[in-house]
């Protein structure tokens, strides 16, 4: 078996030449010591030796983080990411081996599409991930709020005249800022006040989360870029059974970190994949996940390019609706 510390840094380090060698190895990993997994693929039957290349690999469906205990090898559980979901939805939860790798993780994904978080100043308008102490995004901002080293940087919660205020000052300063929120917070400002800040960089993380009715992506896109005066809305792809993310420069084209791939799947056959230029079930891995399931098969759909960027384009039918990236585009 790979050496933990070991399999890490590669995995950090991981680049588009060694990607496959390094997803065959993590499959081989978790077969052999995630019994969840183990017991899906078997159920498949399929043997490791019947995997060839990293799009053969078997996707574990995202509702197994629902009802069990997703873990490969035995080891101490850091912390617990958990999913906002609804009340009427049961809710995902992550073991964390070690929230310093995530958080290191979300730092190269970030800094890799967008430069050094110490140049930005951080606004986080996140208001219902605020009222939980268990998220992903929250812990991820935290730690993006922190390396920027600015005391400007920080949450909100529904503070939007003061946010205002702040972005008016650093826009007159011309500071290089970036403001993530979650979709209903960034709506629910943009009603409240109109600023003109064209170097504004505006990321949402998607969700109404049952505070607002549902948008398509485009039309919420065209009422941020008139509320900010902004040429494109940015965009964060990620979920609580992930530990990587993407990000969109605009149009909601996705290009994936360094430890994550996105393959599309048949609709109506899900073991039939890659299915590119039409839209699919989207599967992804991320390698990041090598201590609990780096294959995932999710419930969003959407179209995956040649390039290896992808689109969101909503959830596949009867799908339960989640808390984070809702939106159609």
């Amino acid at each position: 078996m790979p050496d933990i510390n070991s399999l890490s840094q590669r995995i950090i380090s991981v680049n588009s030449l060694t990607f496959d060698d390094l997803a065959l190895e993590v499959f081989k990993l978790q077969y052999d010591q995630n019994p969840v997994y183990r017991s899906f693929v078997d159920a498949l039957g399929k043997q490791p030796t019947d995997i060839k290349k990293a799009d053969e690999v078997p996707f574990l469906p995202i509702e197994f983080f629902k009802t069990k205990n997703v873990k490969t090898g035995v080891w101490n559980t850091d912390c617990v990411f958990e999913s906002s979901g609804t009340t009427q939805t049961q809710t995902s939860k992550h073991q964390v081996f070690d929230e310093a790798f995530y958080l290191q993780n979300c730092l190269n994904a970030f800094e890799s599409a967008y430069g050094a978080v110490k140049d930005y100043t951080v606004l986080a308008l996140l208001p219902s991930y605020l009222e939980r102490s268990n998220s992903g995004l929250i812990s991820m901002a935290n730690y993006f709020i922190n390396e920027t080293d600015k005391p400007s940087s920080g949450f909100f919660l529904n503070e939007f005249e003061a946010l205002n205020d702040l972005l008016l000052s650093l826009r007159d300063q011309k500071k290089k800022v970036l403001l993530i929120g979650v979709t209903f917070g960034l709506l629910d400002f943009s009603e409240a006040f109109q600023i003109s800040f064209p170097d504004l960089i505006v990321m949402e993380t998607g969700g109404m989360k049952g505070r607002r009715e549902e948008m398509i992506r485009e039309d919420v896109h065209k009422v941020l870029r008139g509320a900010f005066d902004v040429e494109q809305i940015h965009s964060e792809y990620g979920m609580t059974e992930l530990f990587s993310q993407a990000y969109s420069h605009g149009e909601g084209i996705f290009k994936p970190s360094r430890t994550m791939r996105v393959i599309a799947r048949d609709l109506n056959d899900p073991l039939t994949y890659p299915f590119s230029g039409r839209n699919g079930g989207l599967n992804i891995i991320d390698l990041a996940n090598f201590k609990t399931c780096s294959f995932i098969e999710t419930k969003d759909m959407g179209m995956v390019h040649d390039d290896g960027t992808f689109e969101v384009r909503g959830r596949i039918d009867n799908a339960e609706l989640r808390g984070c990236n809702l939106m159609l585009i």
